[in-house]
């Protein structure tokens, strides 16, 4: 349920000092390891950069409902491309039991909630004058090419450089062109990031937005400790983070849940299988201590508030999902 794809064991104690990486260009065309081949686990067609494939496919299916929540005309490219995924449906009409699948209907309609309610927090950023966006594991996000930005933001997309050769492909097959300034940054997050970034041109000095979408209950609970406070570290005041957390203290509780298991069953990926599952830090109880203001809220909260998306249910996958909202005052 990732935007990201991260590869290997990216444990790493918090603090200690991220390992050399390649730095990332300053302009918005790709470095030249990103037009590379994109195939294979270090792209998008296995672990977890397959499930970069399907949020893109439910983002499809979420743009072609009557009651779109959010529009994404480059995500049913992105899974007609990867031959992975080729049958998979990009339209509702196109599941036989439509949205009564737990997969194709209640999860994806997950992922288009998620995606409208994070598209509403980096516009609201945008107008306070936050004119930098990070995206970390970016995957096969396309908001520098969908929603409307100031003309003078600059998106920074944090991924692998398979990731970004995929995606990189898949739309200059499409002619498309962002709308703000796109500045791909290929590194993997185990590496040095925070080099490959400011390389790229993000002036810590300045306000900026962050997302973190469907990351870090992939990752080690000190790395996300790492990252947190990097981010902490990288930003000014004026800056904002919004990231997704699992609350859950045995993740295997709900092996059986509908949800996990029609994504095993349908489309081979086993979620669970995927995540970590050590115990997880108090990430936003971190940024509250360094004087963030943070709000955490459930997925059903944003269900309730635009009259669609997912509710409650026994043995519920979701029920320990939160997201997660800090701004730095």
């Amino acid at each position: 349920m990732s935007e990201t794809s991260i590869t290997g064991d990216p444990r790493r104690p918090a603090g200690a000092p991220p390992a050399p990486a390649e730095p990332a260009p300053a302009e918005s065309a790709p470095a030249q390891s990103v037009t590379e081949d994109g195939g294979g686990t270090e792209g998008v067609d296995g672990g977890v950069g397959l499930t970069a494939l399907l949020v893109a496919a439910a983002r499809a299916i979420e743009t072609h409902r009557h009651d779109s929540l959010a529009q994404d005309a480059y995500a049913e490219h992105f899974v007609r491309a990867a031959g992975v995924c080729a049958d998979w449906p990009v339209r509702s009409q196109q599941v036989p039991d439509g949205d009564a699948n737990p997969l194709w209907g209640r999860f994806a309609r997950y992922f288009g909630l998620r995606t409208r309610v994070l598209d509403d927090f980096l516009l609201r950023s945008a107008g306070t004058g936050v004119r930098q966006v990070v995206l970390l594991g970016a995957g096969l996000d396309t908001r520098a090419f969908r929603l409307d930005l100031p003309a003078d933001c600059a998106v920074f997309e944090i991924d692998r450089a398979g990731v970004l050769a995929f995606k990189h492909r898949v739309l200059t097959e499409l002619s498309a062109a962002p709308k703000v300034k796109r500045v791909p940054v290929a590194v993997d997050l185990r590496a040095d990031w925070v080099t490959a970034l400011t390389s790229a041109g993000f002036d810590p000095d300045a306000p900026s937005v962050w997302l973190a979408e469907g990351l870090l209950f992939y990752l080690p609970g000190p790395t996300e400790t790492y990252l947190i406070d990097t981010v902490d570290r990288l930003t000014t005041r004026g800056s904002a983070l919004a990231f997704e957390a699992k609350l859950e203290k045995d993740l295997l509780v709900y092996r059986d849940s509908p949800i996990y298991t029609a994504t095993r069953e349908q489309i081979g990926i086993d979620l669970l299988g995927l995540f970590d599952r050590g115990p997880r830090p108090d990430s936003a109880g971190g940024l509250a201590a360094r004087g963030w203001s943070t709000s955490m809220h459930t997925p059903f909260d944003f269900t309730r508030v635009h009259g669609r998306g997912p509710l409650p249910e026994p043995n519920d996958a979701l029920e320990g999902n939160r997201w997660v909202f800090a701004h730095k005052p």
